[in-house]
C-alpha cells in the first residue's frame, strides 16, 4: 500500500478550544443544602445515592474506578476529574485510545476536535503527524519498559512539558501515581492509520493496561465502578475484568456501578447496571451538565461546607 500524506497537525482547525473547558469551582455555601433539597423519586434519588456512594468509599478507602468515553474530555471535563483525582475521589481511570487523542492534543495544542466532515472529503481527516508520534511513540516505550500506555503516555507528556500538560488527565494520573488505563480497539482510532505504527508494541502495550484494570477490580469490594459516556467498549472491558476477578474468587457481588449517559444504551445498562453488582444506578443526563453537579457535590461535603 501507498504511504498516506500526512500533515501537521499545527496546521488544522479545531473546534474545541482549551478556552472552553469547565472551570473548577470552589465549594459553594448552600449548594450541599440544596443537593439534599432534590425530591427523593427516580433520578434524583439515583443521583443523590450516587453521591452517598462516593463519599462513603473515600472515606473508607474503597475502590472507586471512573470508567469514561472520549467526548468527557472533548467537552472540556478533564479539570473537573483532575480535581476529582488530586481530592482523593478516584482510584482507577478507565478510557479508549479516542480518549487519549484528545487529551494528547489538549496538552500539545491546547486545541483538538478537527472537523470530521470537512477533512473527510480531502482524505485528511486524522492524519496528524504529532499525534501519530506521541501517541505511537508512547506506545513503543510502554513496550519496551512493561508499563501500560496509558501510563508511558502521561509520563510523555510530563518529561515533554508540554504546553497546556495542566489539562491532562493521563499527565496528572502520572504524577499522582494512579493508574490510568486505555483499551485499544484496532481500527477505531486515527493513530491505526499511521504506517510506521508497531502493532505489536501497541498491542503489548494496551494488554498491559488491561491487566492493571483487572487487578484494580479485583479489589472493587465495597466500591465504586462508574461509567461515564462509553457505550460499548468499556463496559464490554469491565465485564472481563470482572469474570476473571470471579474466576480468581476475589469478588464479590458487594459494590456498586454506575451507568452516567445522555442515553441509556443496551451494553452499559446490561454489563455495568445489571450484571456486576447487588447495587446499579443509571442517570441520563448530558456530561458537561451531570459531572460539574458531582463535583460540586461531592467537594462540597468533603469541604465540610453543607450537606448532609
Amino acid at each position: 500500500m501507498s504511504r498516506p500524506e500526512i500533515r501537521s497537525v499545527l496546521t488544522r482547525r479545531n473546534l474545541v478550544q482549551r478556552a472552553d473547558f469547565a472551570v473548577v469551582h470552589p465549594p459553594v455555601a448552600g449548594f450541599g443544602d440544596w443537593f439534599d433539597s432534590l425530591p427523593d423519586i427516580l433520578g434524583s434519588q439515583q443521583l443523590k445515592e450516587l453521591v452517598r456512594t462516593w463519599r462513603r468509599c473515600k472515606a473508607e478507602g474503597c475502590m472507586v474506578g471512573l470508567a469514561f468515553g472520549a467526548h468527557v474530555l472533548k467537552v472540556g471535563l478533564a479539570p473537573l476529574v483532575i480535581d476529582l483525582m488530586r481530592r482523593g475521589f478516584i482510584s482507577h481511570l478507565a478510557t479508549n485510545s479516542a480518549a487519549a487523542v484528545h487529551d494528547y492534543e489538549f496538552a500539545f495544542l491546547g486545541a483538538s476536535s478537527e472537523d470530521v466532515d470537512e477533512n473527510l472529503a480531502d482524505g485528511s481527516f486524522g492524519f496528524w503527524r504529532e499525534t501519530f508520534d506521541g501517541l505511537n511513540g508512547a506506545a513503543k516505550t510502554a513496550a519496551s519498559s512493561g508499563e501500560g500506555y496509558g501510563k508511558a503516555i502521561g509520563r510523555s507528556i510530563v518529561e515533554q512539558n508540554l504546553p497546556h500538560a495542566e489539562v491532562s488527565v493521563f499527565a496528572e494520573a502520572f504524577r499522582l501515581g494512579l493508574p490510568a488505563t486505555i483499551h485499544v480497539a484496532f481500527g477505531c482510532d486515527i493513530v491505526h492509520m499511521d504506517p510506521d505504527l508497531d502493532g505489536a508494541a501497541l498491542g503489548t502495550a494496551t494488554l498491559r493496561d488491561f491487566e492493571l484494570m483487572c487487578e484494580s477490580v479485583q479489589r472493587l469490594d465495597k466500591g465504586l465502578w462508574v461509567n461515564l459516556g462509553s457505550a460499548v467498549l468499556m463496559p464490554e472491558v469491565f465485564l472481563k475484568a470482572v469474570s476473571l476477578a470471579r474466576n480468581l474468587g476475589t469478588l464479590s457481588e458487594d459494590f456498586t456501578t454506575a451507568n452516567l449517559d445522555m442515553i441509556q444504551h443496551y451494553r452499559a445498562v446490561t454489563n455495568v447496571v445489571r450484571r456486576p453488582s447487588n447495587v446499579g444506578l443509571q442517570i441520563t443526563c448530558q456530561h458537561e451538565i451531570l459531572l460539574p453537579l458531582l463535583h460540586q457535590a461531592l467537594c462540597v461535603d468533603a469541604a465540610g461546607v453543607d450537606g448532609q
